[in-house]
């Protein structure tokens, strides 16, 4: 019998820098720029569907959620002149750098958006201001996934290639739900819909995603991170199945399952950013993988 193998690294230090993101901040700003992204698109498909209650609560919600976000995000940072010094570098190689970008082309476009829908002035404006909102909206919601995995933390890098459709799809569930929660019935149609599609998306890429990680997977499993992708499952699914239920009938319950939505978003959210940083605290996840990922290599080569 062997005794099983314990993984350390050099006095006890992770391999890799742990990020000194706080989750507070950064995961909070992965949950509020998704929700207001995806919460664009759906004021633009509301827009252009006659449905006009539902497209300025959208509108409104999103420029809130933007604002909060680059709150968050300026908080994280320490200094809000940090934030306006990122824009002095174009550099579309550097996910930050198109992050910021986006942050500064989309905030704009959200804000007028929403002013000419509570104000009711401006209407042409208006539009163009929702169809660019709505333009930008899809990058703004997935980007941090690409700025998340071109870290070396082994949770988010091996996960790169599901990484953004998984926050893809806990976008527009956060979206959806703030659409039921703010919006009549009758106009929520295309929230429920897309809360459906948003839970099956979102299980098919976490488990893509974790077949993907191999034995990195567990940090998606265990600890804190497990636990807020399991309450993240069970709410999206619960309220996926309330909506397309009763949540088009009773407004009541529309609100419960659309307060479910933006809560299982955000625990998806937390919960990855937590997979991450148990990944970087542990040798055994950064050791391992390079060490397999090299031997892969050394076979293909001796095989070619």
């Amino acid at each position: 019998m062997v005794p099983r193998a314990e993984f350390t690294s050099y006095y006890g230090q992770p391999v890799i820098k742990t990020p000194s993101w706080a989750a507070r901040d950064i995961a909070g700003y992965f949950f509020l720029g998704g929700l207001a992204g995806a919460g664009s698109v759906l004021a633009a498909g509301a827009q252009l569907t006659g449905r006009p209650t539902l497209a300025t609560a959208m509108k409104v919600s999103s420029l809130a959620a933007v604002s909060l976000s680059a709150a968050a995000l300026v908080n994280d940072l320490g200094r809000p002149g940090r934030f306006v010094h990122m824009l002095r570098v174009f550099k579309p190689t550097s996910p930050m750098s198109m992050g910021s970008w986006l942050l500064g082309g989309y905030g704009p476009a959200a804000g007028a958006a929403a002013l000419c829908a509570v104000t009711g002035r401006l209407p042409r404006a208006g539009a163009a201001a929702t169809a660019t909102a709505a333009a930008l909206g899809p990058a703004v919601a997935t980007y941090t996934a690409v700025l998340a995995a071109d870290t070396a933390v082994p949770a988010w890098h091996g996960a790169h290639r599901e990484l953004p459709y998984l926050f893809a799809a806990s976008a527009t569930a956060a979206a959806s739900g703030m659409a039921l929660v703010l919006a009549p019935p009758h106009e929520t149609a295309p929230a429920r819909v897309a809360a459906v599609l948003a839970a099956a998306a979102d299980t098919a890429a976490t488990r893509a995603a974790k077949r993907r990680l191999g034995m990195v997977a567990q940090t998606y499993r265990q600890g804190r991170a497990g636990r807020l992708l399991r309450c993240a499952e069970v709410l999206t699914w619960g309220a996926a199945a309330t909506t397309a239920v009763g949540g088009g009938r009773f407004r009541p319950l529309a609100v419960v399952a659309g307060l479910a939505l933006l809560a299982g978003s955000a625990c998806t959210r937390f919960g990855v950013f937590a997979a991450g940083i148990a990944s970087a605290e542990d040798p055994a996840y950064t050791v391992l993988p390079q060490r397999a990922a090299r031997e892969a290599a050394a076979t293909a080569a001796g095989g070619t």
